[in-house]
């Protein structure tokens, strides 16, 4: 696997698209000190998942999007994307069989970050995963970039692991153990919430259970409840069957005299329909008469307008005339005008010609000069060009010695400024400060312990809330159930009361239904629905009433009683809602009137009239004497006492009156209002309570996220701790460190001071001869300006004579156009003073025409005038004949209305009989349609039924049976399945406990297998290194030994350290050791890893800066040698190093803050080290 391209644009000072190919083994990059090199470092680190803004060199991740120069905007997004040739295999997984693989990064001023693996997008994770176990990512040890072997040989234990870890090939080990972990964690908590859910069923199963039990009794109850509810059913339908047929009897013999009432009525019709026969035919004459009428009238007005459109056309012709013989006259003299124009110009032509042949001679002339100057000008401008190309070349020299100053200056700035840094550095190294810093970390710690304790008393509080509301939640929900089944009984009654109910009132018959509210009736009340009567009277007021119940309640019964005469047949009347005066009560009569027990939207004195109240039928008897013939007595039971009479209800006492149903269905109606809006209350106060359910679960989930975090923090600030000690043990080492980099820092400002002293010379001089190039520029330009005076000359007289030539040419070709246009217009003249000549003698001969036919016509219409008259005549005796006839029409129809009276006195007789039958009939259809929502079969129970069984016997017994249903108390009828469904619930979770438990096993199986095989790849990748190591740090000091020893006894968790002695030296310590003998040991521990586990390629970045030319020697020969196994790309100012790539690229910026890349050879890379 090797690397072939990398393309960079937006990124940092790569602004623009820039295509860097690896083409070889060994290549190396050159260039001076901030030209942007090691962007290239950062923008390979960044595409293969580095997300950290300080290990790129920034604050922030977009800090890797080019910001802008003093000639460059800012761009919007950054890419940097790597081509990668693997024909090796060396990747596995899906992509193996892929020869190329490319992975790219891309960055917006958002901070959007997206990643694509060969084209498709991906997650940094797939980018992370391709690379594990090669020894490739963004901080593995393939990327050595500037300070990191300071930081890899003075690594922590922990942290040198990593590298090892890599360079097994077992951090993807690392990585699975992690997430194997993680469900560890993920898992347990599932079987502690699993375990919590579990206890709460338990409790819950047992309630159910008993709530079930007392359900099963119920339903026994119920079904004993529906078999004698269905019986007393059927022992109300068979006494209705044989009230029904008593009233068929009545219907048929009032549906005969209603037959006999129709047939009289018939016989008017007929004569009627022959008297309609005659008026027709007269009324057909009629109309004959007036259409003769109206035709002759129509002829007459279409003779006078053809008449008058005739003239008409006339005059418009005569019209037409006058206007040819103008235009004629006109064209004539137009003609004459523009003969005299084409002799003008053809005179005009002639006098041109000869001038536009001499102004053609003069402009070629004056071309020739104009040229001659052109090329004396474009000599002088070669000379120019020469001249300017000179000065370039001075001042990029200048410009170049003046960017190596500002290097320079920069190199020392920034020495000066590392200088103060590591003095600042030195200076905050005090024991006293570290000792400070680990207690404020140790309180801290006590801190988020005692937080987590809290915490924990938290998690136990929401718990306990969330159970108290579900048991809360439960018993709303039981209410809910039983008002529901309540409201349910009601409306199946509601239903059963509506339909007698408009029996009653007549609202069953369809056509008389659809006549009212075809008429605008159908909101009127009925006169029962309007009533409202005192207590313990509602019999006595129906018994009198009778049917005015069934009357609409209206403000205006005239209009009424008009539109009434075509209503179908059937009974229907109206009551008037209007005050009327009273009726006079009689004085001997001590009993209240009936009409103080009603109250109605009107008076009901029409119908009351001398209706008096008793509370019994003695009190009705005793009062009976003293009646006047129109009044009488009317009893709480419906018995009404006359002075000579007496009449009683019996039926309607025994059934219910209209007026008793009338008031159970409002209370009913007010019932169901209430009950709806009590389940709307109840229901609203479960949702409520779920509502601070969920708000409490959602509470609980957040405490253990809280929890979680307080336990990750307790583990970050011990953690803390740990290297907070840790530290202290480095600091004195740190100490030794920074006084030996202090002491380079200023060997390095002196060597840079003095080169750029150098600098500044060589500036100086160049400037000096740039000055006295710009004296010969004036010498130059003043010969121009008389090139270009000469120039100018010609060209003003070639411009002179080429215009006056050219002035001519247009007004000749002007002139010609003119006369060729001149020329059609006189054609087109004449030929219009032939076309008006025809034109003229066409009009005429119409003219006459159009005069010719005037005379006929005028007679036309005298005769159609007379004819007009006698047809008025016989349209005047068709009309008198008809008014006679339908005098005689008009007679019969008041016969027919007479007997139109009878039938419906007949009618209401008929209907009368049908309403009873019709009520009866009505309640047989309720008991059937009850037996039948109740899913009774009726014939069965008929025949079960014995002829001795009663409706009071079965009454008493269904009574007993709803009194033991009430001892029950609430029921949740639910309770059978909900614990049959929480039983399933109870049993799916015990089967996911089960699972879950096996799957902790099977994770801790593997968890304790990732350690196993961990353990013995750690230590066989251990002890090679350490041979590796053994083998080249002798090979790169040239004697000496070191090695890695552990710094604990677990594989799975110790760090290592490394332990070097160049050769001549005792000491141990890495921290001991000089700036380059550290560099070499790191070199040595890195090249040691290669060698155990190649990377595809490995980048360095100057590691060979501190070392002397001895050991850039060696450096380099090992470089060498690896290359046959591994990819090099070393960025360096060494000429030694330069010597062994076998490709250089150059990386410049002399566009100001803009990086571009160049082919260098090896004598200008030499040139620039030395420079750089």
């Amino acid at each position: 696997m090797r690397l072939r391209k990398i393309k960079l644009s937006g990124f940092k000072s790569f602004v623009d698209p820039t295509t860097l190919t690896i083409p070889g083994d060994r290549v190396g990059i050159v260039g001076p000190n901030g030209c942007g090199k090691s962007n290239i470092i950062d923008a390979m680190m960044w595409v293969m998942g580095e997300s950290s803004a300080k290990h790129l060199r920034g604050d922030a991740l977009t800090d890797v999007i080019f910001n802008g120069s003093n000639a460059r905007k800012p761009v919007g997004q950054a890419m940097v994307e790597l081509v990668f040739d693997n024909s090796d295999g060396r990747v596995t997984g899906q992509y193996a069989s892929y020869n190329e693989i490319s992975i790219k990064r891309q960055i917006d001023r958002e901070g959007q970050s997206q990643y694509f693996l060969n084209g498709g997008r991906c997650r940094r994770r797939d980018i992370t995963a391709i690379f594990l176990g090669t020894g490739l990512g963004p901080r593995s040890y393939s990327i050595i970039e500037q300070g990191m072997i300071s930081r890899f040989i003075e690594a922590k234990p922990d942290e040198l692991r990593l590298y090892i870890e890599e360079a097994a090939g077992i951090s993807k080990y690392r990585e699975r153990r992690r997430e194997t972990e993680n469900r560890i964690s993920h898992t347990k908590e599932n079987i502690s919430r699993l375990n919590d859910i579990r206890d709460e069923l338990e409790k819950q199963l047992e309630k159910l259970q008993r709530q079930a039990k007392a359900a099963e009794r119920y339903q026994e109850l119920k079904k004993e409840e529906r078999k004698l509810s269905g019986e007393l059913l059927a022992l109300d339908w068979r006494q209705l069957k044989t009230r029904a047929d008593e009233h068929v009897g009545k219907q048929g013999e009032a549906e005969n005299a209603v037959e006999a009432a129709r047939a009289r009525l018939r016989q008017v019709e007929a004569a009627m329909e022959q008297q309609r026969s005659d008026v027709a035919e007269a009324t057909e004459d009629f109309n004959t008469a007036q259409s003769e009428f109206y035709q002759v009238g129509a002829d007459i007005a279409q003779l006078e307008q053809k008449l008058e459109h005739t003239r008409e056309r006339v005059a418009t012709l005569e019209r037409d005339v006058e206007q040819i013989d103008t235009d004629t006259a006109s064209a004539r003299s137009q003609l004459e005008q523009d003969q005299q124009r084409l002799q003008e110009l053809v005179a005009e032509q002639e006098r041109l010609n000869p001038q536009l042949e001499g102004s053609r001679n003069d402009s070629e002339q004056a071309y020739e000069y104009l040229n001659e100057a052109e090329q004396a000008m474009q000599g002088w401008q070669s000379e120019w060009d020469a001249f300017n190309e000179q000065v370039a070349q001075t001042a990029r020299a200048e410009e170049n010695a003046r960017t190596r100053l500002e290097h320079l200056e920069l190199s020392v700035e920034e020495a000066e400024h590392r200088r103060e840094q590591l003095q600042r550095e030195q200076q905050s190294l005090e024991p006293e400060e570290s000792r400070q810093a680990r207690a404020e970390i140790e309180q801290a710690l006590k801190q988020a312990e005692q937080q987590q304790t809290e915490q924990g008393e938290q998690l136990e509080q929401h718990r306990q809330a969330i159970s108290e509301l579900r048991s809360h939640i439960e018993t709303q929900s039981k209410t809910i159930d039983e008002q529901r089944a309540a409201q349910q009984d009601q409306r199946g009654r509601l239903a059963s009361l509506e339909a007698l109910q408009q029996a009653a009132l007549g609202q069953d018959q369809q056509a008389l239904n659809d006549w009212v509210t075809t008429n605008g009736y159908d909101q009127a009340p009925r006169l029962a629905q309007a009533l409202e009567v005192d207590a313990d009277w509602t019999l006595a007021l129906e018994t009198v009433l009778g049917p005015h119940l069934q009357d609409l309640v209206l403000d205006d019964i005239d209009s009424f009683a008009r539109e009434l005469q075509s209503a179908p047949a059937g009974e229907l009347g109206a009551y008037a809602n209007a005050a009327a005066a009273a009726t006079p009560a009689n004085p001997q009569i001590a009993l209240a009137p009936l009409a103080d027990k009603v109250h109605a939207p009107g008076s009901l004195a029409g119908l009351l009239a001398g209706v008096y109240v008793a509370d019994d039928m003695d009190a009705a008897l005793v009062a009976r004497p003293q009646l006047a013939a129109h009044e009488s007595i009317i009893t709480r039971t419906g018995v009404q006492v006359g002075p000579d009479w007496l009449r009683s209800s019996p039926a309607a006492a025994e059934e219910g009156g209209t007026l008793d149903r009338e008031r159970e269905l409002n209370e009913l109606r007010q019932t169901l209002a209430d009950s709806e809006q009590h389940i709307e209350s109840l229901l609203a106060e479960r949702q409520t309570l779920r509502e601070q359910l969920a708000e409490r679960e959602q509470a609980l989930e957040d405490a253990r996220g809280e929890q979680q975090r307080l336990q990750e923090t307790v583990s970050a600030k011990r953690s803390e701790l740990a290297a907070a000690e840790a530290r202290a043990e480095q600091q004195a080492a740190r100490a030794q460190q920074i006084e030996d980099e202090l002491q380079g820092l200023a060997e390095q400002i002196e060597a840079d001071r003095k080169e750029r002293d150098e600098t500044q010379t060589r500036a100086d001089k160049l400037k000096q001869e740039h000055d006295e190039l710009l004296g010969q520029r004036e010498e130059l330009a003043a010969k121009r300006e008389r090139h270009r005076e000469a120039l100018d000359k010609a060209r003003e007289q070639w411009q002179t004579t080429n215009q006056e030539s050219h002035g001519i040419a247009l007004r000749l070709e002007s002139l010609s156009s003119q006369r060729a246009s001149l020329e059609q217009g006189l054609q087109r003249v004449e030929r219009q003073l032939e076309q008006q000549r025809a034109r003229r003698e066409e009009l005429s001969r119409t003219l006459e025409e159009t005069r010719g036919p005037l005379p006929d016509m005028q007679e036309q219409l005298t005769a159609r005038l007379e004819d007009k008259q006698a047809a008025e005549q016989r349209l005047k005796a068709a009309r008198e004949k008809l008014q006679g006839l339908d005098e005689t029409l008009r007679g019969l129809e008041q016969q027919r209305s007479d007997n139109e009276q009878q039938l419906e006195a007949a009618q209401k007789k008929q209907e009368d009989a049908r309403m009873a039958a019709q009520e009866t009939r009505v309640r047989l259809e309720t008991v059937e349609e009850q037996l039948r929502n109740a899913e009774h079969d009726l014939d069965t129970l008929l025949a079960e039924l014995s002829d001795e069984a009663n409706q009071d016997s079965w009454r008493e017994q269904l009574a007993a049976i709803q009194r033991k249903i009430d001892r029950l108390g609430p029921i949740n009828l639910a309770a059978i399945d909900e614990h049959q469904q929480l039983s399933e619930r109870k049993d799916y979770l015990d089967s996911q406990y089960n699972d879950l438990a096996e799957a902790l096993e099977t994770l801790e199986n593997a968890i304790r297998k990732i350690d196993k095989e961990t353990r013995t790849r750690f230590k066989e990748t251990f002890d090679q290194l350490n041979d590796n190591l053994a083998s080249l740090f002798p090979e790169l000091f040239g004697g000496g030994h070191a090695y890695l020893e552990m710094t604990g006894d677990d594989l799975l968790e110790t760090g290592v350290a490394i332990m070097a002695r160049p050769p001549g030296k005792r000491n141990s310590n890495i921290h001991m050791l000089s700036g380059g003998e550290k560099a070499l040991t790191a070199v040595a521990l890195v090249f040691s890893i290669f060698k155990l586990n190649p990377a595809p390629f490995c980048i360095l970045d100057e590691v060979d800066a501190p070392l002397d030319d001895t050991n850039v020697g060696r450096f380099s020969e090992m470089v060498r040698k690896m290359s046959e196994e591994i990819q090099f790309i070393v960025i360096t100012h060494n000429k030694i190093t330069m010597e062994i790539a076998s490709q250089l690229i150059g990386v410049t910026m002399q566009e100001a803050g803009v990086s571009r890349l160049v082919t260098v050879d090896m004598d200008e890379a030499v040139a620039m080290a030395a420079a750089g």
